[in-house]
């Protein structure tokens, strides 16, 4: 069984990781980490939730997606976990998650993006 309920195209995965590193270097705040990524969610701080689509085991993220459908929080699934770290700055580690909790300068490149997220639903 999958946790992956809805995969986005890459190109949208591209543009979604491209954000997130432009968030961060704009001056924004990002949490790293499925730890860090649940308490922003659950305190309605997230405002995009990016999760990996290869964690081993599953179990480390599976509950996320439910988790942001409860908390009306959206979420992209990336293909690839070291993608994502990559795009957090961590060359060398993968990460299994990460939430934008501040847009900085990018809030209406974010806004874009969860738009057309919200469509593939």
């Amino acid at each position: 069984m999958s946790y992956i309920s809805l995969k986005a195209p890459k190109e949208t995965q591209t543009e979604a990781l491209e954000i997130l590193s432009e968030v961060l270097k704009s001056g924004g705040k990002v949490r790293k980490g499925t730890n860090e990524t649940t308490k922003a969610i659950e305190r309605k701080q997230a405002k995009l939730v990016f999760i990996a689509g290869n964690v081993n085991p599953p179990e480390i993220v599976f509950y996320l997606p439910p988790l942001c459908d409860e908390k009306k929080v959206p979420y992209i699934f990336i293909d690839d976990k070291k993608d994502l770290g990559t795009a957090l700055g961590l060359e060398k580690i993968s990460s299994a998650a990460a939430a934008i909790v501040e847009e900085g300068k990018l809030k209406d490149r974010v806004a874009t993006i969860v738009e057309r997220l919200s469509k593939l639903k």
